[in-house]
């Protein structure tokens, strides 16, 4: 009944199963890959025929966890998987990005790669499994894919040693986190976060992933000599009359087009070009069916990317007059808003965002339900990029794939640089407003969070800034491009983003369009990359170089101490009772940890010493000796009951009110005063007795104790 094939290697000390033909048979192609114990299927299907109208190619990647992999139910109200996860979206990129440059130029066929996780043996994470199903998976389907690509995880150890695909506890120790892919003879794709390395070190950890991901690529080849499909027929229209014709009409145009620094005037000059040709091949507006108007304006796509790299590559200057290596103008300011904890303008050339940061407490935890299982995430990072940032009008709700992404990529970069939960032991928001883009606005986010955390006081390491590259490739000529713009980004080859501070990269990011780049272009990028990094941060350095003594005005303080684990009970009361009790009272927010930690936050510091002395008089004991405040709660005609320490009452004897012989309590003490008073000690019977007499009222000053030190002063003077 089934024509199974399959393919076995060691791969990193683990067994790399690829299996085809008992499962899914009716998609144009269908692996099994497992690792270890994780288990992931990969399906491709590919429609006959492209949709009219179409001149893009129409790829889709979804990639799905179910929680049965992992033998859990989702949590929630709704007990099944309801959208994708963040998870789920940033590993759907991480697949779409190395196998969306090998398709075939002019393939306009509908291609949806869907890859589920069917078991996960919770030591191997399943989106490098996915990444090798779907290269399979496509290598089968008979749909004009230039691969197999490989791809791979790559470690760094407190040894100093690459590690290839470490298990999820290996990567708690990582330096490094990096995901390769390319084929046998390039790179397409890295994503990375590192611990501030080196150049040198990130660019030997793509280059060892690379290597490493080859064994893999040759069982997916011999795979497909076993079960792939026949190759589909597929031609590309012959265009190069119709270039030529056009080179003739606007190259001139284009070239001066592509010479305007402003964007939106070099779009509409470019416009204007392209309603030139499309007047010429059209004089009557209507289509021609042996040149249509898709292929005409595909050609004039074309022809725009041509004009811009072959300026580039002759002159060595950009569309905006730069020459590669130069920076645009940066101005920076923090603060930029009054009442937030921390916020920051970051302005590159074009691009620019407002960055805003929050501080919490415990309570503003993200908890993250995740196939390993549920955790709480401290650090958050929202990336919004609203259509009025590129002058368009378009569509506002929840964040898409490029929000989410571009995000991640700033909090993978920042990460490494925050200060540890015991130093800083806030939760911590940011959300960076895109307000204009013309390039590398996932940079400036990571500039701008610098600026606004060091407003809001966070104590990071250092501050950190990113930089978004460029490549233009032609044959054995390339140049690379320092901070990128838009159009160089959309007509290049490559956007290769690095973010660092001065000692090194924390995070490296890039995207390939062609087959591939070489060692010698990463090494010229991550060198260049450098360069411009550094200059960022003494443009940034001049609005905010270090964090700020205080917190803001308005942000929450957060005190720290632990209690004994067997008086937490007490402190929360029977179903919350006496914490919300405080909470009520004081007005401070009160997190506690089942190892007695406890946090105390408030703008308010009256409400922190409230809180914090309500929880201790519960989980501790009165000192002799030590002087308190407190309230007199019921006056006798023998002395003044004082409530001093929590819920603790303590008596006043009328001898110990004051200096003088006191006839009446009422004439020092009445009910409801404010006094202070001295812990003498406890009675036969427990009693707590207390004094005012031997406590300046109005200081707090021991007077007993310093009449002693006096006494004793004299005494060593007399000696003399």
């Amino acid at each position: 009944m089934f024509n199974v094939h399959r393919v076995e290697l060691d791969w990193g000390g683990r067994k790399l199963t690829l299996e085809t033909g008992k499962v899914a048979r009716q998609a144009d192609g269908a692996v099994i890959a497992t690792y270890g114990e994780t288990t992931v299927i990969a399906t491709v299907v590919a429609a006959k025929q492209p949709k009219p109208g179409v001149d893009f190619l129409p790829l889709t990647v979804n990639y799905t966890e179910k929680y049965y992999a992992a033998g859990r139910i989702p949590g929630g109200y709704f007990k099944r998987e309801r959208g994708p996860t963040e998870k789920d979206t940033l590993t759907s990129r991480l697949i779409d990005r190395p196998i969306r440059p090998l398709f075939a130029d002019g393939w306009r066929c509908d291609t949806q790669v869907i890859v589920t996780v069917l078991s996960h043996d919770m030591e191997n994470d399943p989106d490098i499994v996915a990444m090798v199903a779907a290269s399979a998976a496509l290598t089968l389907s008979g749909a004009p894919f230039m691969g197999p690509i490989g791809g791979a995880r790559v470690g760094f150890s407190s040894e100093n040693e690459y590690v290839l695909n470490p298990t999820i506890d290996e990567m708690k120790e990582s330096k490094l986190d990096l995901v390769v892919a390319g084929t046998q003879d390039a790179v397409l794709m890295v994503e990375s976060e590192a611990a501030e390395l080196t150049e040198e070190i990130m660019l030997g950890a793509v280059m060892f992933g690379h290597r490493h991901f080859q064994p893999v690529i040759d069982a997916i080849i011999s795979l497909a000599e076993k079960a792939a499909k026949e190759p589909r027929e597929f031609a590309m229209p012959d265009t190069a009359a119709i270039e030529k014709e056009m080179l003739g009409i606007v190259e001139a145009d284009l070239r001066k087009a592509y010479s305007i620094p402003k964007k939106a005037e070099r779009q509409d000059a470019v416009a204007e070009a392209k309603k030139k040709v499309m007047a010429h091949f059209f004089p009557t507006g209507e289509d021609n069916p042996e040149r249509p108007m898709q292929m005409v304006a595909g050609v004039f796509k074309d022809l725009e990317a041509k004009i811009v790299r072959w300026n580039i590559l002759d002159t060595k200057k950009r569309i905006d007059g730069r020459d590669l290596v130069t920076v645009r103008p940066i101005v920076c300011e923090a603060p930029f808003l009054p009442r937030t904890h921390g916020s920051a303008l970051f302005t590159r050339g074009e691009t620019q965002a407002i960055v805003v940061a929050t501080l919490g407490t415990g309570e503003d935890e993200q908890f993250i339900d995740a196939l390993q299982g549920t955790y709480k995430e401290a650090f958050l990072l929202h990336y919004n990029f609203p259509p009025f940032s590129v002058g368009e009008t378009g569509r506002i709700g929840a964040p898409g794939r490029r929000e989410i992404g571009h995000g991640k990529l700033a909090w993978r970069a920042i990460r490494p640089i925050l200060p540890s939960k015991e130093e800083f032991p806030y939760t911590i928001r940011v959300v960076s407003e895109i307000t204009e883009s013309n390039g590398s606005s996932s940079m400036a986010t990571v500039c701008g969070t610098s600026l606004a955390l060091m407003d809001a006081g966070v104590p990071l390491k250092r501050a950190i800034a990113g930089i978004a590259m460029g490549l233009i490739k032609e044959e054995e000529r390339f140049a690379v491009l320092s901070d990128i713009l838009g159009d160089e980004d959309h007509l290049g080859d490559m956007d290769f983003k690095v973010a660092g501070t001065e000692v090194g990269v924390t995070s490296l990011q890039m995207d390939i369009k062609i087959a591939g780049i070489t060692e010698e272009i990463m090494k010229v990028a991550l060198n260049q990359a450098k360069g411009g990094r550094m200059h960022i941060l003494g443009e940034m350095a001049k609005a905010l170089d270090h964090a700020r003594a205080e917190l803001g005005e308005h942000a929450p303080r957060i005190e720290s101490f632990k209690i004994p684990t067997d008086k937490i009970r007490e402190v929360i009361g029977t179903g919350g009772k006496v914490i919300r009790e405080i909470v009520e009272k004081t007005g401070a927010k009160i997190n506690i940890e089942d190892d007695g930690s406890v946090k105390v936050a408030s703008a308010n510091g009256e409400s922190i010493r409230a809180a914090i002395n309500w929880i201790k008089s519960i989980t501790s004991e009165p000192e002799v000796g030590q002087i308190y405040e407190g309230k007199v709660v019921k006056v006798m005609d023998f002395g003044a009951f004082v409530n001093f320490f929590g819920a603790r009452d303590g008596l006043v004897h009328i001898s110990q009110l004051a200096q003088r012989r006191v006839q009446k309590v009422n004439d020092v003490v009445k009910e409801g005063d404010i006094v202070k008073v001295k812990l003498l000690g406890f009675d036969d019977r427990g009693k707590t007795r207390l004094s005012m007499k031997v406590v300046d009222q109005q200081t707090g000053e021991d007077l007993e104790g310093k009449q002693k030190a006096e006494g004793e002063q004299r005494e060593a003077v007399g000696g003399e």
